[in-house]
C-alpha cells in the first residue's frame, strides 16, 4: 500500500460501538468504496454508534463528502448516531466549511470523545 491508497480497518466492540479508522487519501482516484462498504454496514448492524476515525485522513474530495453525507442519511434512517472523529487534517476540514456541511455532521477532537457522545 502506498502512503496515498485508501486504507480502511473496522473494529466492534460488544458495547454496540463499530470503528471505522480511515487513513491515506479518500477521493475519485482512490475510491470510497471500502469506507462506503463499511459505513453502510455500520448502519444496518443495530449498533448504537458508529465512529468514522478520519484523523489519519491526508486528503478528502467531493467523493469522500458525498460518501459521508449519504452515510449519515443512511444512520439517521436507521437510528444510528454516527460521529466523526478527528483531530482532521486541515484539508479535510475545509472541505467541511466551503461545502457548508460542517452542520450535517457530529464531530468529535478525538475517538475517545467521540466514544463518550
Amino acid at each position: 500500500m502506498t502512503a496515498d491508497e485508501l486504507h480502511v480497518v473496522v473494529e466492534t466492540t460488544d458495547d454496540g460501538v463499530v470503528l471505522i479508522r480511515v487513513r491515506g487519501n479518500l477521493d475519485g482516484w482512490s475510491g470510497p468504496s471500502g469506507l462506503v462498504d463499511a459505513l453502510e454496514e455500520a448502519a444496518g448492524s443495530g449498533g448504537r454508534l458508529t465512529v468514522a476515525d478520519l484523523s489519519r485522513l491526508e486528503f478528502a474530495d467531493s467523493t469522500a463528502l458525498h460518501a459521508l453525507l449519504n452515510a449519515q442519511r443512511r444512520h439517521d434512517g436507521a437510528g444510528v448516531r454516527l460521529v466523526l472523529a478527528g483531530p482532521l487534517d486541515t484539508g479535510v476540514r475545509r472541505l467541511f466549511e466551503v461545502s457548508g456541511t460542517l452542520g450535517a455532521f457530529t464531530f468529535a477532537d478525538t475517538v475517545d470523545a467521540a466514544l463518550r457522545c
